[in-house]
């Protein structure tokens, strides 16, 4: 009987702390369930900067937009190791507009690399990564490759618009720029 007696009693304590405990719960924490995916969208979370030249720092650049209903603050934007350093848009990101993430990578060493950086928004706990990759080449090497194939010295992601006069789609991506223009060249009729 007793042990019947305190097993209702503990059942009964355990039920009224467990409430409790979800009445305090305040509408900041309510937020934190939030997840970047619901408030953030990237136009793209990988960037591949190419072939880049020994001791030639470069930059991409990220662009993040704010499809939440609040204001989006980019609370930190943290690179993983020492050789890449990160800027980002410090003030509120208004809804549908779009912000900044700069990542420079120090290029100091030759070979493959991928190194990620890892983002804060405020109000949310997730922590989302992005990640810029290439490839580093000697000074030799990255003099013998043809021009298309080298980077630029900042890099952002590629990027579509529509021309409302013609309905084309212009891009700030440099391989596809240049392939439009050759079939521009070729489609106009010769004199």
């Amino acid at each position: 009987m007793k042990k019947l007696f305190f097993s209702i009693t503990a059942l009964t304590l355990s039920t009224v702390l467990f409430a409790q405990t979800e009445a305090k719960t305040t509408p900041a924490q309510a937020t934190q369930t939030k997840k970047a995916d619901d408030i953030a969208k990237f136009r793209t979370e990988t960037i591949d900067l190419g072939k880049l030249q020994q001791g030639n720092p470069t930059t991409a650049t990220f662009t993040v937009a704010n499809i939440g209903a609040e204001p989006l603050i980019i609370e930190q934007a943290n690179p993983t190791c020492g050789c890449t350093i990160s800027n980002y848009t410090k003030e509120p990101i208004a809804n549908g507009k779009m912000g900044e993430i700069k990542a420079t990578y120090n290029a100091a060493n030759i070979g493959a690399f991928e190194k990620h950086l890892t983002v804060k928004f405020a109000g949310v706990n997730e922590v989302k990564s992005i990640t810029i990759k290439g490839e580093v080449l000697s000074k030799e090497d990255f003099a013998k490759l043809p021009p298309a194939t080298t980077s630029p010295v900042e890099k952002t992601a590629p990027s579509t618009s529509t021309d409302s006069k013609t309905k084309a789609v212009k891009t700030t991506d440099p391989k596809t720029a240049k392939l439009k223009a050759k079939t521009a060249d070729s489609n106009k009729p010769k004199k």
